[in-house]
């Protein structure tokens, strides 16, 4: 079946991974496989934006990204499933991509809300950016 699969999850919305991540640990279990755990801490956007944000604020979010990402494994995923986690900083849907790339999975398990027609015309959401550029399979999971 799947030999890698990519999880990504919104460590700040719990919605991002209690419907994905059991499915998530089903799939690797069935098929013995890998199951990578990412989570993106988003940047700032624009130059503007950043200068009202501390200088340490980036720092500080990945520590805090990474301490919960951690917690979130240890609670969540059963010893019996090899697990790999990861984090990183940016646009969340290029990193996505770009984690795809590095881990060489063979699906992808994300979230999303469910379709919001204004706010998908004036921002779009990452799922849709990642099913539309994702070189692999994704499998969206409803929140």
């Amino acid at each position: 079946m799947f030999n890698t699969i990519l999880l990504t999850i919104d460590l700040t919305a719990k919605a991002s991974w209690e419907k994905a991540l059991p499915q998530a640990i089903e799939l690797a279990r069935a098929s013995k496989g890998k199951l990578h755990i990412m989570s993106v801490v988003p940047d700032m956007g624009t130059p503007l934006v950043e200068g009202f944000f501390p200088e340490d604020f980036e720092e500080k979010s990945i520590a805090a990204a990474n301490k919960a990402l951690n917690q979130l494994v240890t609670d969540n995923v059963p010893d019996d499933v090899s697990v790999k986690q990861h984090l990183a900083f940016g646009k969340i849907h290029r990193k996505v991509l770009k984690a795809i790339e590095d881990t060489k999975c063979d699906l992808v398990i994300m979230a999303s809300h469910k379709p919001d027609r204004v706010r998908e015309f004036l921002v779009g959401s990452n799922a849709d950016r990642v099913v539309r550029r994702s070189p692999v399979s994704v499998l969206v999971v409803r929140a």
